[in-house]
């Protein structure tokens, strides 16, 4: 039972196990925006802590599961899906852990960033989800994906990259250590976040990117090539992530046209385009 649910893509197990994981690869990413947002996080940190340890023990599940399991047994975790599972889950252990070295540093928020990878375990349950019974269906399933996964790693990249410098938690510590470097009796400066690479100041009239979610409307005019030109980076970090993002709307509009057109032949002419 336990070796079909990971091994046997024909089997009831696996259909099931795999249906399981793409509903918590969901909602991890759904609750990982929203705890983004500083007031819905304080309200709700008890419930997103339960639905991310929930959704970390099954994902190890799965990770354990396919090294037993597997054709490749432990040669698995050196494969690029094996990695990608591997990066899913340690972020959230080495946050358990508690380590000093890794508190309220880059290297922890750079971290958690990885958990966003667990949406690509979505397009490996498509590949290993055995033949085709409705080509329709498939190609929509496999463009939706691709599109969900492009929007949540560019939004998560681009809150994280520019987002991350005006953050309530780093404008009060910048705040604090201007206060506390103020000569008695003069007035403190204004904190003001930097590039850090360039070093400009950002100013508050060009601070987008304050939560996930906000950086996700962004994310969706730049891959449709809508350009409103309300939100737009100002950092070198956010410039590159917002030249990937918009050379992926690029390729999504590629795999949509190919989508539209492999439909058309299907209901049209009750074949499938061999090109």
């Amino acid at each position: 039972m336990m070796k079909k649910a990971f091994s046997d893509p024909h089997s009831a197990s696996f259909q099931i196990w795999n249906k399981l994981i793409a509903v918590l690869i969901f909602v991890s990413c759904v609750v990982l925006a929203l705890d983004s947002i500083p007031e819905v996080a304080s309200s709700y940190e008890h419930g997103f802590a339960i639905v991310e340890w929930f959704s970390v023990a099954i994902f190890t599940v799965d990770y354990i599961g396919h090294l037993v399991f597997s054709e490749k047994k432990w040669k698995y975790a050196f494969t690029p899906w094996g990695i990608i599972d591997l990066l899913s889950i340690l972020p959230s252990y080495l946050m358990l852990l508690n380590l000093t070295a890794l508190q309220g540093s880059k290297v922890l928020r750079l971290l958690r960033v990885a958990r966003v990878l667990r949406v690509l375990k979505l397009a490996r349950m498509m590949t290993a989800s055995g033949k085709s019974t409705n080509p329709v269906m498939d190609n929509l399933k496999i463009y939706f994906i691709v599109l969900f996964s492009v929007l949540m790693i560019s939004s998560t990249a681009m809150f994280f990259v520019e987002g991350e410098l005006y953050s309530p938690e780093v404008m009060a510590a910048g705040q604090q250590m201007l206060d506390a470097k103020a000569t008695a009796g003069a007035e403190p400066e204004k904190f003001m976040p930097t590039d850090p690479i360039t070093g400009n100041a950002i100013p508050e009239d060009k601070r987008f990117f304050t939560s996930i979610p906000t950086a996700m409307w962004w994310c969706i005019v730049t891959l449709t090539t809508t350009g409103y030109g309300d939100m737009f980076p100002v950092t070198v970090g956010g410039r590159l992530v917002a030249a990937v993002t918009m050379l992926l709307g690029l390729v999504l509009f590629g795999i949509l046209l190919n989508v539209i057109g492999n439909t058309l032949m299907l209901v049209l002419f009750g074949e499938k385009n061999k090109e």
